[in-house]
């Protein structure tokens, strides 16, 4: 395999490898950054080949990582499971978590902030289920106690119990009583919030007080 470049190609279907020529002959490809160095002419052992298709593995893994995250943040945890499942070797695996926290792609605090906030504007939950949505994650207990330290919980169900209960507005007060509570606490808020939050939306929906019978 060892011989001399004699040809440099960035690829047409991907601008970020280059196709490496040994003696007219093509003989491997190779992310741009790591062809960059090259130079037509230049000889390459069997030992240089084997170490750029090495270099060149790593690179498709964090590219292929790099992907994942462009759907949404990632938790360190998600990662290594991901590259896992990708039968990706242990130490590319350190390589690679190590360059994305470099980079600030690996932030477990700031993946956890994140989650809540994006949690409470489009499903709020209670304190109780984001908790164990991030330890889920692989997230640090101290992390998410921080997370969800400013969860207002009485504010997240009365804005997600009124839409519920606007549906459960023609039954009787028992009734009402057992669905939408066991809906919030579905949710993750705590019984004590769940409890006055039910009374609320009671005698908001039908002007009625809860009687202490029905809670």
């Amino acid at each position: 395999m060892a011989g001399t470049i004699t040809r440099l190609e960035v690829q047409k279907r991907n601008k970020e490898r280059v196709n490496v020529y040994l003696d007219d002959q093509f003989a491997f490809g190779l992310a741009l950054l790591l062809a960059a160095p090259l130079r037509k002419g230049q000889r390459l052992t069997d030992a240089d080949i084997a170490e750029l298709r090495r270099q060149d593995g790593v690179e498709k893994a964090y590219e292929r990582t790099l992907n994942y995250l462009s759907f949404r943040p990632r938790s360190e945890r998600e990662i290594r499971q991901y590259l896992r499942g990708k039968e990706v070797a242990q130490d590319v695996i350190e390589h690679i978590v190590e360059r994305l926290r470099k980079v600030g792609l690996i932030n477990d605090e700031a993946f956890a902030e994140a989650w809540v906030r994006s949690r409470q504007a489009t499903k709020p939950r209670g304190a109780r289920a984001l908790r164990q949505e991030l330890r889920q994650k692989g997230i640090d207990t101290t992390l998410v106690e921080s997370a969800v330290a400013d969860v207002d919980e009485p504010s997240q169900a009365l804005e997600v119990g009124r839409v519920r209960a606007a549906r459960l507005a023609d039954l009787p007060a028992e009734e009402f009583r057992k669905k939408l509570g066991d809906f919030l606490l579905r949710r993750g808020f705590e019984y004590g919030v769940v409890r006055d939050v039910v009374r609320q939306l009671w005698q908001e929906t039908t002007g009625e007080r809860m009687e202490m019978g029905e809670e």
